[in-house]
């Protein structure tokens, strides 16, 4: 199956992850829950990349350890770029944590017919970034605190 195509026109917001069951999130975000970057993939995704374009924190692992899901919403603050040689690209963001009672969990949006089919849902392994349509982000922040 090939992977669906963004188009800026139909982009609502980027989707980026983090792995809880291999880094201590709750930790990290603990400590500091502005996220400032975090590692991308290089392609025509990453390409796609713009300061002030939307973004969103999805936190993943075991589904039985913690609510995973939407943990927080932001905005990009530059373009993707590429770090050293051998490192990884990554892009700049001003994305705040939300509080764990504001964070809307995996269940809640996947019972969301508007949600259903979040790319993330259906390819949860795909690397950074993933993203919501135009529909999904809109149908994403009636779940968030006012």
């Amino acid at each position: 199956m090939t992977e669906p195509r963004v188009r800026l026109d139909d982009l609502g917001a980027w989707l980026i992850k983090g792995n809880a069951d291999l880094f201590d999130l709750t930790g990290r975000f603990a400590r500091d829950p502005l996220v400032t970057s975090w590692c991308v993939r290089p392609g025509y995704r990453a390409r796609l990349m713009r300061a002030g374009q939307p973004v969103v924190f999805w936190a993943s692992g075991s589904r039985g350890r913690l609510p995973y899901g939407v943990w927080g919403v932001g905005r990009l603050t530059g373009e993707a770029e590429s770090g050293p040689p051998g490192q990884q690209w990554s892009v700049p963001l001003e994305l705040p944590i939300l509080a764990e009672r504001d964070r809307v969990p995996r269940a809640l949006l996947r019972a969301d017919d508007r949600l259903a089919a979040l790319e993330v849902f259906r390819q949860p392994q795909a690397a950074n970034p993933s993203y919501l349509t135009v529909a999904q982000f809109a149908a994403l922040r009636t779940h968030l605190p006012a």
